[in-house]
């Protein structure tokens, strides 16, 4: 099991119970969401890829993060099959959006911002996965319980490799803007939510 130690103390606040709670009564539309973000994880990656083609250690950490989240989509398109939920559209949530609000825009700081959101993206993603497997396990889904808890040792690493970069490609400390963006998160975490996505806030009636 991957020990999840650092990523709770990067992350500023833990999943409220509400969004578990709507997790347990809305299933179908978090897997949608699921291969949604798998999808648009491996696009970020490949962005960045043809964005950044200078900077030799970003390519090889973000191809090989790239393929595991196309291959991880393919997964989540599997799991949607052997449950019969079709891949109708959703929107998006709020969270990335919001997450990349106060990115700067002159380089190197655009990078550094960027991959600090990375991190968080997939420190809240390792945690979820982590929520979410207790729950659908309570539920008696034992199957998606197992690959939600696989799922974990790859998206620390993704943690963990976004974090690198950042501080490899920075030239001063990143302690305040992984501060600044904890903040960021948190309150997009915690505050009240009209959609109930993988990585929304604390679920309200519309």
């Amino acid at each position: 099991m991957t020990d999840l130690t650092n990523i709770k103390a990067f992350l500023a606040c833990k999943t409220p119970d509400p969004w578990l709670q709507a997790a347990r009564d809305q299933l179908p539309v978090l897997i949608i969401d699921h291969a949604n973000c798998e999808k648009k994880a491996a696009a970020t990656a490949m962005n960045l890829l043809y964005r950044y083609i200078d900077k030799a250690e970003l390519l090889r950490m973000l191809s090989q993060l790239a393929r595991e989240e196309l291959l991880h989509f393919e997964q989540v398109l599997d799991l949607m099959d052997e449950r019969e939920i079709g891949y109708t559209h959703v929107s998006p949530s709020r969270y990335a959006s919001g997450m990349r609000t106060d990115i700067r825009n002159h380089e190197p700081a655009r990078l550094i911002d960027t991959l600090i959101i990375g991190a968080f993206i997939e420190a809240r993603s390792c945690e979820r996965f982590a929520c979410l497997a207790d729950v659908v396990e309570e539920c008696g889904d034992e199957a998606l319980a197992r690959y939600y808890r696989f799922l974990l040792k790859s998206e620390s690493r993704h943690f963990e490799d976004y974090l690198t970069l950042a501080e490899l490609y920075s030239d001063e400390s990143i302690d305040d803007r992984v501060a600044h963006f904890a903040q960021v998160e948190k309150k997009l975490i915690e505050s009240p939510d009209t959609e109930f996505r993988f990585h929304s806030g604390v679920p309200v009636m519309n």
